[in-house]
């Protein structure tokens, strides 16, 4: 029995979106080209196992490969436990070590929607200024920074700031309105050719400070490599590290308040 209109689509479009021709994703899971082909247009029926294996050979997102699986007609494999579930107080405990230890600079933890899940008290030098309600559970990420009310006034290269943030969503449906109320807030777009940051190896976070000075931080991002519970998945780790000298002896000056 040839599969329903559902999971051969959602095969097609994780593939276009990986750049992989059919081919090559027979070659790299062990079948023909064909039957490729036979199951994105629902001649053929998926088992559990090629639903899987083909997923994480396209690496595809714990959350969507519980969709596909439904799809094609079988049981999620991948659970998805509350932040807060006992089960999960050893990735609390390893996030907590990761936030403390980042002190005094700013580190955050977020979901795939940018909400905020943890910080350190080094976010503060950030966050000094933010209007009390953009601070409120559930707080968003790209909304304290982009928000008017936010961190946006302080920003030096804000249209360049913006623009890096803007490039790391994805397509997800549930942040679509997110994505346009960001392009809705007031401030300069993103920098014309040739403008931008001086800086050749990464775009700085350029701010001002709590004294009115200029700090400038890079950010890393952090995941659990090994998640298989969707909520771990899914999470990130931003850590903030000073770009020069004056922003870290700055970010240690204001640590003790």
């Amino acid at each position: 029995m040839a599969t329903s209109a559902g999971v051969g689509p959602l095969l097609r479009e994780w593939r276009q979106r990986r750049h992989r021709s059919q081919l090559e994703l027979a070659l790299d899971s062990g079948v023909s080209a064909r039957h490729i082909s036979f199951l994105e247009t629902g001649r053929s029926n998926p088992s559990r196992e090629m639903v899987i294996g083909l997923a994480a050979n396209l690496e595809v997102p714990l959350r969507e490969r519980n969709e596909l699986l439904i799809a094609a007609g079988y049981a999620p494999e991948y659970r998805q436990l509350a932040y807060e579930d006992p089960d999960l107080a050893p990735v609390r405990e390893a996030i907590e070590q990761v936030l403390s230890a980042h002190d005094p600079y700013p580190a955050v933890v977020v979901d795939r929607h940018w909400e905020l899940v943890a910080a350190n008290r080094g976010l503060g030098i950030l966050t000094e200024g933010v209007a009390a309600h953009l601070l409120e559970p559930p707080a968003n990420a790209l909304r304290i920074s982009m928000h008017p009310e936010g961190v946006a006034p302080r920003i030096v290269n804000l249209g360049e700031w913006r623009l890096e943030r803007q490039m790391r969503l994805t397509g997800d449906a549930a942040i679509a309105g997110l994505i346009d109320e960001l392009a809705s807030y007031p401030g300069p777009g993103a920098p014309e050719q040739g403008e931008g940051t001086a800086h050749d190896v990464f775009v700085p976070l350029r701010v001002r400070g709590p004294r009115d000075e200029e700090l400038s931080f890079f950010g890393t991002i952090a995941t659990f490599g090994t998640a298989v519970d969707v909520t771990v998945a899914e999470l990130s780790i931003e850590s903030f590290f000073p770009a020069d000298a004056a922003t870290a002896e700055a970010t240690r000056a204001w640590a003790p308040r």
